[in-house]
């Protein structure tokens, strides 16, 4: 079944949201298509915030990143892939997106990659540990 982008969109941001709740973080989606983070998530106490981005796939595939590294931010980055038929997260921090990246040139144009070989590794796969409880489990 082939989804419209915005659903992928949507499934792998959704996906997270679900995970991050398990983790007792209380959990809220930012407007879609801003620029920045996608979820902001605070503790059950209220004392610890963390801001997300998110990236869905409909498949294994690489991550656009855009022309410079500069919207590479927030706390943590989570990778959802293959989200229609297996969801499938990848949790890195901002700092190893960027030290990850592949710089691509096409006719003078630069573009950034998140290659699925570099991301796609036991490391960062369902890595939600890299994150922590957002309760007393903390």
């Amino acid at each position: 079944m082939k989804l419209d982008g915005q659903i992928v969109g949507n499934a792998g941001l959704y996906f997270t949201c679900y995970q991050l709740s398990l983790l007792g973080w209380n959990v809220m989606p930012t407007a879609r298509n801003a620029r920045g983070i996608d979820v902001v998530a605070y503790s059950g106490d209220g004392k610890k915030y963390i801001g997300v981005q998110v990236k869905a796939l409909s498949k294994r595939a690489p991550v656009p990143l855009g022309k410079t590294l500069d919207k590479v931010m927030g706390d943590f980055w989570v990778i959802v892939n293959k989200v229609s038929i297996d969801p499938t997260a990848f949790i890195l921090t901002p700092d190893k997106v960027r030290q990850l990246a592949h710089r691509g040139e096409k006719e003078g144009r630069v573009s950034f990659w998140l290659q699925p070989n570099a991301y796609d590794v036991d490391e960062f796969r369902g890595a939600w540990s890299r994150i922590g409880r957002g309760d007393s489990g903390s």
